[in-house]
This record gives C-alpha cells, structure tokens and sequence, in this order.
C-alpha cells in the first residue's frame, strides 16, 4: 500500500469536511487529556490537523508509518510530533506505553478481520480508546445516473475486499466488522456518516476518484467500466458524486460497568 503525497493533499480537504462532527469532538476530548496520540497510517498528518490547535498543544502525536517520504512532511508541517517508521503488519509489537489515544484514517478498510482483532485485543489490555475514520462503507451514488453506476459499484466494492497486504481487506464492511469487534472486546463503540460529497467546487478530486473506481472496476472485468470513466468525466462539472464512508469511536468501559 502506498499513496502520494499530492493525492493526500486533495483529498484531504474533503476529508476534513466529512468527518462526523461528534465522533470527532469526543476523539478529540480523548486526545487533550494530554496522553500520546499514535496515529496508524498517518501519512503526512492529515488526522492531526483535523483535530486542530487545541488537541496538537495538549498532547503529543505520534505518527506511524511505514513511508518515509510521508513522515518527513508529517514532521515538517507539526515539528514537535514523533515519527515512527513501522510495518503495520506487526500491530502485536506497536509500544503502547504512555498512550491514550489511537487514531486512524481511510486505513481500516484496507485491513483484514485478524488485523483489527488483533489492534482491539492490545488496546483492550492497555484501556486505550480508539478513533478510525472515513473508513469506506460501499455506498456510492451519482446524480445525474448512470446504466452502469450499479455494475461499477459492485465490481469496485469487491475489489475493495482484495488483499492489500495484511490479509482480505474488510473492504466496505470495514465499519460493521470493527465496530463489533470492538464490542467483543468490551469498548462503548459509536458509529458516525462521513460521506464525501462532491459537487461543483470538487471537480479535480472528482476526477481523480472516477479514475481511480473506473480501473478498480476494470481489474474486476466489469466491461463497461472504461466507458463509465469518459462519460462520467466528460460531464463531471455537472455532476455530483456521493461516496460513503463511517466513522467508528471505541472507548475503553469503565470499571464497574
């Protein structure tokens, strides 16, 4: 897995927007209790920014990664964050020590079930809430429509399950599967929308995203996805997209409850 910085960059504008807002603020309670916040896949920070001022001055980031080129920007934009070079699939060594907060974004997705099993059972032990966000749910509408939206969307939803590296993806089923992991292991899960959605001033990511769901679709066989891409394109200035995605907060229960 890897991803570019320019391509992080565009989207995180709408990202930012996006978030539940709820979900986002008691997260960000979480991380103003001044403890370390580790940010999994943290790419150059865009999590950190999301939390704004207020959280950066009262805690202290932590980004993980396994791209260096990414943490280098993380670092350059927040200077008194820490940087960690790590391999995502070995979630049974990340220190935890000193920590309150685990954060993720547009990552659970590309997991597996055993994956975020494995992150629920060590943060269980250690008591440490966890916020993952945007992570994409499968839901995905277009106005004006189109014969093939349906097709697309089935081809891309089951190229979204495919191994990324760490096992079959979770894919659009991301949220449901940590939320009840979670649950199981004895967190206060909260769930929140976090669509994108895109209109007339979102022309360029718009772009990038047929693109990028078009070729999806393609590696899957779906015939018409080429076609989908042009037509879809050709009239993106009047077009607006809906992409789904949930937001998943797990906190720690309290002992006693």
């Amino acid at each position: 897995m890897g991803f570019s910085p320019a391509w992080l960059a565009l989207r995180e504008p709408v990202d930012h927007a996006s978030r539940d807002a709820s979900l986002l603020a008691q997260a960000v309670a979480c991380a103003a209790q001044g403890d370390v916040v580790v940010d999994l896949g943290s790419g150059t920070g865009s999590t950190a920014r999301a939390f704004g001022d207020a959280a950066c001055a009262t805690c202290q980031w932590r980004f993980v990664d396994n791209d260096r080129a990414l943490l280098d920007i993380a670092l350059a934009r927040h200077p008194g964050a820490e940087r960690m070079v790590f391999d995502l699939r070995d979630i049974d060594q990340l220190p935890l020590e000193g920590v309150g907060l685990v954060t993720a974004s547009a990552l659970l997705d590309l997991m597996s079930l055993e994956w975020v099993t494995a992150l629920a059972r060590r943060l269980q032990g250690a008591g440490i809430a966890f916020y993952g966000a945007l992570n994409f749910n499968g839901v995905m509408r277009w106005s004006p429509r189109h014969d093939a939206d349906a097709g697309v969307t089935r081809a891309f939803n089951a190229h979204q399950r495919m191994d990324k590296g760490i096992g079959p993806a979770l894919g659009p089923t991301a949220s449901e599967a940590a939320a009840r992991v979670f649950a199981q292991h004895g967190f206060d899960v909260h769930l929140g929308d976090s669509p994108w959605e895109l209109g007339a001033a979102d022309v360029r990511i718009h772009e990038e995203v047929l693109a990028g769901i078009g070729h999806a679709a393609a590696e899957m066989g779906f015939a018409q996805a080429r076609d989908w891409v042009a037509d879809r394109r050709a009239a993106v200035a009047q077009t607006s997209g809906y992409i789904g995605h949930t937001d998943v907060l797990a906190l720690p229960q309290k002992v006693g409850e």
